[in-house]
């Protein structure tokens, strides 16, 4: 099915080919939850197999945001370039070669590069398939596909973690690898075979370092944008502290093994997944900002009281569950609405500044993950100050940040706080 779609007069398609379409973009955009998610439950056989430990094996998860923050700077003037197919095949092949490498690696150095490499291929997936979005169907559409899309962003944590839990136990952690190969060969023949050419390549798109930069700084000059892309980024941040932590406490503090980490880490997933959903309903209510302060407020209570209690020694598997889930409800409600209120200001640039926006989010996400790594000591103690500390950072910005905005683009009531980058 070798279709070629008109940016500006699309028509209406066959239920068939909508089906492909939506069933393609949902598998690129679940490429990157599973390659961040599978392989968690198998970092204490990583470290024995490898000779090294489990914190250290946590920078091979910073080694991949790197990777992700560098390709969303990337990719989006190479997919305006030379169209959205050439470059997404590129990268998925970046991705299978490098999936390959981390299968077959022998040293945890190894493994840190490859990861990087394979977040680079990965980010192709992600980027292209929020262009096609734009590309192949009509604007009454694109909420609609969104939201499904978000939903396998969603989910996907959900399912990643445990499959990774049971394949480790079973097969060892080289197999999450293969599989995850497996899953880049049957996307890119999905793509070649299915994906139709969405987009013609702009010629007239620079590809220079000056014009991209200035572009950039025009984004990062707005009050509104810096403020709240910020506040998000660093209150999304704890998502990644847990994420970095959670395979050290949960089978090194609490010694769980492979299969019920999986099980927990898809329990917890409820807890964001759930409140960026109900997110839609309290917007029907209250704006974006206004939920952006009463869920950072409720962030911040949350993350202190955690790390009050870590220090205390009171915590115990259940109550460290209990405030996981807490925490992460907040970040569900946080970053959306962020997210939202950043990008409200623009409409040209907005590719632009949804780029800087995911590049700041990895990048915060790349520190904290480190910061954890370097404590090679079992504890609970530095995912939990890492939480407690993203979170009141990211009240500070946001009330200091407010002050420098003199004219505020609000999103619009009952909008979804939700974006896709």
């Amino acid at each position: 099915m070798h279709v070629t779609v008109s940016l500006h007069h699309k028509v209406q398609m066959p239920k068939k080919t909508y089906f492909f379409l939506i069933l393609i973009l949902g598998s690129l955009t679940a490429l990157g939850p599973f390659s961040i998610d599978m392989y968690l439950p198998g970092f204490p056989a990583i470290a024995k197999d490898l000779n090294t430990t489990a914190a250290k094996v946590s920078l091979s998860l910073s080694g991949y945001f790197v990777g992700i923050s560098l390709g969303q700077l990337l990719y989006g003037p190479l997919l305006d370039r030379f169209g959205r197919k050439k470059p997404l095949f590129i990268g998925l092949v970046v991705y299978i070669l490098a999936s390959i490498g981390c299968a077959f690696t022998t040293s945890i150095d190894g493994l840190i590069v490859f990861r990087i490499i394979q977040a680079i291929g990965s980010c192709a997936a992600a980027v292209a398939s929020v262009a096609m979005v734009r590309d192949l169907f009509p604007v009454s559409e694109n909420a609609k596909v969104f939201s499904l899309l978000l939903l396998v962003v969603g989910v996907s944590p959900m399912i990643a973690p445990t499959v990774g839990g049971y394949v480790t136990a079973m097969f060892g952690w080289h197999a999450v690898f293969f599989i995850l190969t497996g899953m880049g060969i049957a996307i890119l023949l999905a793509t070649i075979l299915w994906l139709p050419d969405s987009y013609k390549p702009d010629k007239s798109m620079s590809l220079k370092p000056k014009p991209i930069i200035m572009n950039f700084l025009a984004v990062i000059r707005e009050p509104q944008f810096y403020t709240y892309s910020i506040t998000g980024a660093v209150a999304f941040a704890g998502l990644f502290a847990y994420v970095a932590g959670s395979p050290i406490v949960f089978m090194e503090v609490f010694h769980t093994d492979e299969k019920v980490y999986g099980w927990i880490f898809a329990f917890l997933s409820v807890g964001f997944i759930g409140s960026s959903q109900l997110n839609t309903f309290f917007l029907r209510r209250f704006s974006s900002e206004q939920v952006v302060n009463a869920a950072l407020i409720c962030q911040v209570i949350i993350g202190i009281a955690f790390l009050i209690a870590a220090l205390s020694g009171l915590l115990t598997l259940t109550f460290t569950l209990v405030f996981l889930f807490l925490f992460l409800c907040c970040v569900g409600y946080t970053f959306p609405n962020a997210a939202a209120l950043s990008l409200a200001p623009f409409s040209k640039n907005a590719g632009s500044a949804s780029a800087l926006m995911g590049a700041f989010q990895m990048g915060m996400g790349t520190l904290i993950s480190v910061a954890i790594s370097m404590f090679e000591v079992p504890s609970l103690i530095p995912m939990v100050a890492a939480m407690a500390f993203s979170a009141s950072a990211a009240l500070l910005i946001l009330v200091i940040g407010r002050k420098f905005i003199t004219t505020k683009v609000e999103v619009s009531a009952g909008a979804d706080g939700g974006v896709m980058h």
